[in-house]
């Protein structure tokens, strides 16, 4: 099994990336689908290290990339939830984080559960029941939400549209094009920052606007 690639950024499209692993003239371009919050991190033509999951089929061999082990340990967690396969999975993690997506099944926050495409009010029943504690505690890494603020009693601002328009960028579009797109989608959702946990829903937000990725 591949458990991680690390190589040259080749391609970035909406959903996938090639990842380019080996020397000159013997480079070997692995297709990896990750979710776009991971994708927002790749450049092309630049070195880029992903987690790994294979997912064997009869007829396929498919490759999933993660940014981090926890990543990756998660969404192999989720698909032991029966009707949850490897694009449910990765579906779910595009949604939440895995902090956050630890918190909705341990506190068996069913709203949570279903908004992520593909998931109804049975299936996110089925899925906090059947995961339990198999996902373990929140770690809080990465969180950058509420309680470590209100400890501080200081508002925490840490804009991440700069990660959006540069995704956007990497998916064919100009800057200017792209911060457009983004001002939009802040000003439709009345916000003016991007929260780190909000990444991958102000690119599919963006590119909504857009009309999809270039090429």
């Amino acid at each position: 099994m591949i458990a991680s690639l690390s190589g040259t950024v080749a391609n970035v499209r909406l959903d996938r990336a090639v990842i380019e692993v080996g020397g000159a003239g013997g480079a070997v371009g692995y297709l990896v689908h990750a979710t776009p919050a991971t994708l927002s991190t790749l450049r092309v033509g630049e070195a880029a290290r992903l987690s790994t999951s294979m997912v064997v089929r009869e007829d396929s061999f498919t490759l999933f990339g993660f940014a981090d082990d926890d990543e990756r340990t998660v969404f192999e967690a989720v698909q032991t939830v029966s009707g949850v396969g490897p694009r449910l999975a990765l579906a779910m993690l595009a949604v939440h984080t895995p902090d956050a997506l630890r918190r909705a099944v341990a506190s068996e926050d069913i709203a949570a559960l279903m908004r992520v495409p593909g998931v109804g009010r049975k299936g996110a029943q089925r899925i906090a029941l059947e995961l339990g504690d198999r996902l373990g505690a929140p770690t809080g890494a990465g969180d950058g939400t509420g309680e470590e603020a209100a400890g501080t009693g200081a508002a925490v601002v840490d804009d991440q549209r700069d990660q959006v328009v540069q995704a956007l960028v990497g998916l064919g579009w100009n800057p200017k094009a792209a911060e457009d797109a983004l001002a939009t989608v802040l000003a439709q959702a009345g916000v003016d920052v991007v929260a780190p946990d909000e990444i991958a829903g102000a690119l599919r937000a963006s590119l909504r606007v857009l009309g999809g990725p270039r090429g």
